[in-house]
């Protein structure tokens, strides 16, 4: 009671249990009430109102605040009016407290919850629109797409905003189409987004659309677009149920929003029996999917985890990142370059790790075909092979290489290289030892090096955006599905499989330009394409799967097995060996080799 607000918002409820008592009885006498009756409702206040006071407490009533009054506190509210109503029932009925007409004890509950519950949320409305109403700043009009709960979520932040306010919606459900939501008109179906947007005089969207398929909202993304409008999203689902909705948590739909994919299902029992209180080390750990691997398995809490990077920059970041965001993981940062063979053997010997995810790689296919072609071998073959050895000697568990599809009937060096390391990592598996499997995947959004950061800074230029070719296609997926499924293929690896991921569709190089151009405020005439030609070394499709190969399913929709029909001799591993011994080769030279050793490798 030393809390001024919690003193007037009690003397409030009391005031209202004394009307609505005292209305009850006029109702029931129609405002004429006896004079016996009238001394009876006056003296029954002296225990009608400790009663229901002790009540108000009890049930909680003054922990909440009234500017944030919910259904919530009209349930607290509720409780504690029934309640009430059935000990004065008992009070009156059996210990005689009284005359009290029946009718009374109905209508009292009735009047003190109307008019508790009532001041609670008009106070709240009056206190809204003084804060947030439009006399305060009425921002700039905008259309919800979609009329669910995440559009109802949406609207009650608009209210409170500046910056925005809600004049419509647009859903695809029949069963909504002309009703009404938090007082506005629900129109349908998406496809009139332009229509509506022009009656209204709106420039922006905002997509409440967190469950929708990409396919879906790629579509209404290009209407809105095509229209000039601006497309705007807000948060996943996750993000919604962990609260982190708010104004301005609502953003530029990206293009990595339009090609999402289906959240991963992953077993977690089996990730903690691989991760959970097991020394893990990552190579390449400061790169895209390096880093990215590293905040997965972190979730998973290892009692030690290893970064193995030769960037000292990168190495920095990511190790300060992880601090920042899991601060009780043990972390062991090494710098080192995975070739050389006396300090990778250093690190395993001092960290003893029980799985290792290798992930340092060149991958950039026209930097690697020429100059740099042998530093792509020795990097992406010698580090792998190196690595594998070193893990075999100090007794690891599992050993999982990170490939690509552009190992499949490679046409470049860097595909070739990393060709060669599957087949190392399957030359190095020996019975009853370290376990090495094989995780093939396609293109990431947004990794260093990828198309889409470079079509973003073309377009902040003003352009040209350039595509190699027109019909040049790619399989994407994003950084964090990649790493949950590299994961997860950790995990069910026994040794000697290569799993393939589930990149679904391949898209169209020049369709991602021109959708980033139009998703950037700009039409084709204003940010113009240009088609340059196919770059060293690159293939207008990639593939997934060897023409010799076959994929068998696992129990996870998103992973089969390839079965290759390849295999390498002791003697052919020892030649190999050697032929990667040399610090220095020509290109020409090296291509040579990689055909000896790389069958499929056909060069440009």
């Amino acid at each position: 009671m030393t809390n001024p607000r919690t003193l007037a918002a009690f003397v409030h409820d009391l005031v209202a249990a004394a009307l609505a008592w005292m209305l009850a009885f006029w109702l029931r006498f129609n405002f004429d009430v006896p004079a016996e009756f009238a001394q009876s409702a006056a003296y029954s206040l002296l225990w009608v109102l400790p009663l229901f006071g002790s009540l108000f407490f009890a049930f909680g009533l003054y922990r909440g605040l009234w500017r944030f009054a919910s259904l919530s506190d009209l349930q607290h509210i509720l409780s504690a009016v029934l309640t009430g109503a059935v000990l004065t029932m008992v009070a009156v009925v059996f210990l005689g407290l009284g005359p009290i007409p029946r009718s009374v004890l109905v209508l009292h509950p009735l009047l003190l919850a109307l008019v508790m519950g009532g001041s609670r949320f008009a106070y709240r409305s009056w206190k809204e629109h003084r804060l947030y109403g439009p006399a305060k700043m009425r921002g700039q009009p905008v259309l919800v797409l979609g009329a669910g709960e995440a559009a109802d979520s949406l609207l009650r932040e608009l209210n409170r905003s500046g910056l925005w306010y809600a004049v419509a919606l647009v859903d695809d459900n029949p069963a909504k189409v002309g009703r009404r939501l938090r007082g506005l008109p629900v129109f349908g179906p998406l496809a009139n987004v332009p229509e509506v947007a022009e009656k209204y005089g709106v420039k922006h969207v905002v997509m409440a659309l967190p469950g929708a398929k990409s396919g879906e909202r790629r579509r209404v993304a290009e209407l809105a677009a095509v229209a000039g409008l601006t497309v705007m999203t807000m948060p996943s689902y996750d993000d919604l149920l962990a609260g982190r909705l708010s104004v301005s948590s609502i953003r530029r739909v990206e293009l990595e929003d339009l090609l999402g994919r289906d959240a991963v299902s992953l077993d977690d029992a089996g990730l903690h029996e691989l991760l959970t209180g097991r020394v893990v080390l990552v190579s390449g750990a400061g790169g895209s999917i390096g880093s990215e691997l590293c905040r997965q398995i972190a979730r998973f809490e290892p009692s030690r985890l290893v970064l193995l990077e030769a960037s000292e920059f990168a190495l920095y970041r990511i190790d300060d990142e992880l601090k920042q965001s899991f601060p009780k993981l043990d972390c062991g940062c090494w710098a080192g370059d995975v070739r050389d063979a006396e300090r990778v053997a250093e690190i395993l010997a001092a960290e003893q790790p029980a799985v290792v995810f290798h992930a340092a790689a060149y991958k950039h296919v026209p930097l690697m075909e020429h100059a740099n072609a042998w530093q792509a071998v020795r990097t992406n073959a010698l580090g792998t092979v190196t690595l594998a050895r070193a893990a075999q000697q100090a007794g690891v568990d599992k050993f999982v290489l990170i490939s690509t599809d552009k190992a499949v009937n490679p046409t470049n060096v860097m595909g070739a290289s990393k060709r060669l390391a599957e087949r190392l990592c399957r030359a190095t598996q020996a019975a009853g030892g370290t376990r090495f499997i094989t995780v093939r995947f396609g293109n990431v959004l947004g990794s260093n090096g990828s198309v889409i950061p470079k079509f973003r800074e073309q377009i902040s230029r003003g352009g040209p955006v350039t595509v190699t070719h027109p019909d040049i296609v790619r399989y994407f997926m994003t950084i964090p599905e990649a790493a949950q499924l590299v994961l997860q293929a950790g995990w069910m690896g026994q040794g000697g499989e290569i799993f393939v991921l589930d990149m679904g569709e391949p898209v169209k190089i020049v369709d991602l330009a021109r959708d980033m151009i139009r998703l950037s405020g700009f039409s084709e005439d204003e940010i113009q394409l240009e088609f340059t030609g196919l770059r060293p070394g690159e293939k207008l499709y990639e593939e997934l799967l060897a023409d010799d190969e076959a994929t068998l399913p696992t129990p996870h929709p998103k992973l089969r097995i390839a079965k290759l029909a390849d295999s390498m001799s002791d003697l052919e591993f020892q030649e190999l060996l050697g032929w990667l011994a040399p610090s220095v080769r020509e290109a020409a030279a090296v291509k040579v080799g990689l055909q000896r050793f790389v069958p499929e490798y056909v060069m440009n």
